[in-house]
Parts: C-alpha cells; structure tokens; sequence
C-alpha cells in the first residue's frame, strides 16, 4: 500500500451544504432561513449575553471595590536561610551576586531580605529593603547591612 492508495471510507466524508447559491442548488431565495422575522434578517438574533429581556449577569454583579496602587513596589522576597545555603563567609549579598546564583532573573528587580530560618556566617548586605527579623539576624552572625543608593 503507499501514500497515493489511502482514500477515506466509503460514506465517511459527506459534501456540505452550499446555501444560497441559487434555486437549482435547493437552497437558494430564503437559504433555509424560512420567509420573515429577525431570525431571516441578517444579523438578526440574539446577542451573546441575551437573557430574554432579564437583567444580564453582566449588569447585576457588582463593580469591583477598591483601586489598584500603580505606585506599589513589588518586591522579591529572599530569606536569611537561603543566603546562608548559597553565599559563602563574607560574601557580599547584591542584585548581580544573586543574579548569579540564579535567586532573581535581573538584577534591577527589588530584593527584600526576610528573616525565615538561621544565619551562620558574616554577610554583607546590600539590597532594596531588609526587615527588621532578618537585619538583627544578620547583625547577631557579624554581618552588616547597608543601604541602596
């Protein structure tokens, strides 16, 4: 058998109906549409959303409350544990240092420290924001944290 003998089953595929292309076609003046009435106009119906002259979904549901702040920073949240797995005694914690160990994609995206888990080793932190938790952890382990221009 090759690529050229395949043919569909017999009765399997079936023409389809060419509406409105005359009167020997048996679909043509009307289309199938019957005489008259908004369903043989055309673009005649209902719309989407149409629910018999009821009030629509739509319309009954409430607005949504409140306001969406276009000033919010949206920060990276990077715990005290991870930077004790990943950085070595002394390391300085930075966006490019923790670009490369793969914590954030950019390194101008806002990072802040949060103070989940332990510290063991002296860092140097220099990120967006430190919460108050991670900042006395990172003081207690001999650590400093400096400001971001």
């Amino acid at each position: 058998m090759q690529l050229h003998d395949l043919y569909p089953a017999k009765g399997s595929k079936k023409a389809r109906k060419r509406i409105g292309r005359g009167n020997g076609s048996g679909h043509g003046t009307t289309a199938g549409r019957g005489t008259k009435g908004q369903l043989s106009r055309s673009g005649g119906g209902k719309g989407a959303g149409f629910e018999g002259g009821q009030t629509q979904l739509a319309m009954r549901l409430p607005k949504l409350p409140g306001f969406k702040d276009h000033n919010r920073v949206a920060y990276v949240p990077v715990n005290v544990s991870r930077l004790d797995a990943l950085f070595n005694d002394g390391d300085t914690v930075d966006p490019e240092s923790l670009v490369t160990k793969g914590v954030i994609k950019k390194d101008f995206i806002p990072v802040k420290v949060l103070g989940d888990g332990d510290l063991t080793k002296k860092l140097t932190v220099k990120v967006d924001a430190v919460s108050q938790s991670a900042q006395s952890k990172i003081e207690a382990a001999g650590g400093k944290v400096e400001a971001v221009c």
